[in-house]
Formats: structure tokens, C-alpha cells, sequence
């Protein structure tokens, strides 16, 4: 079992920054794959950023060049930085992740909101 903690949302204006960290806590050596998702009202949610094992970052196209992922292993936290915050990043943001044998882990997810 793996359990995820999010914190780190809020309101921002539009251009502003918002880091969101993702804390992970019981089987911690069964994950391979760490991801930030979003989902916004009315749409499916979306793969925003993934880190890997092997330090390998994914970003999806929507948010390239602005955010950031990161991984402190001490800590056993995933951070997503956000930076340049438009209006259409405004969603729920959810920690995932993915063990070798391929289950997928939720946390409860938290909430930004962008004001143009």
C-alpha cells in the first residue's frame, strides 16, 4: 500500500507560481513512476508531469516550459512547480502512483485556482 498527501494549492493570479508537493509513505521501494495529473470541470483528467525511477521527467505539452517536477527521495516527496499560471490551468490537481506491478495510487488531490 502506498498513501499520498498533496498540499501546496490555492489561488493565484495569472503569471504568478504555486509549488505543489506530494508526500508518499508506506510501500515507497514498490514505485516506478511518480505523475502529477489535473482534472478541470467537464474534462477528463489530464497527465501534466511524471518523473521516473530512473530521473527521467515527462511534461505534457499544455504545461512545457513552465512547470517543473522534482524529487526529494529523503523526504519521499514529488514537487510540481508551477510557473506562469494562465487561467486554463485551473483544476484539481492529483498525486499518482504507479508500482512496478503496475497499481495506481490516488491522493485526495488539491484544488488551483488561476483568476485572470
Amino acid at each position: 500500500q502506498v498513501q499520498l498527501v498533496e498540499s501546496g494549492g490555492g489561488l493565484v493570479q495569472a503569471g504568478g507560481s504555486l509549488r505543489l508537493s506530494c508526500a508518499a509513505s508506506g510501500s515507497i521501494s514498490s514505485i516506478r513512476l511518480m505523475n502529477w495529473y489535473r482534472q478541470a470541470p467537464g474534462k477528463q483528467r489530464e497527465l501534466v508531469a511524471n518523473y521516473t525511477n530512473s530521473n527521467m521527467a515527462y511534461y505534457g505539452d499544455s504545461v512545457k516550459d513552465r512547470f517543473t517536477i522534482s524529487r526529494d527521495n529523503a523526504k519521499n516527496t514529488v514537487y510540481l512547480q508551477m510557473n506562469s499560471l494562465k487561467s486554463e490551468d485551473t483544476a484539481v490537481y492529483y498525486c499518482n502512483a504507479r508500482t512496478e506491478c503496475g497499481t495506481d495510487y490516488w491522493g485526495q488531490g488539491t484544488q488551483v485556482t488561476v483568476s485572470s
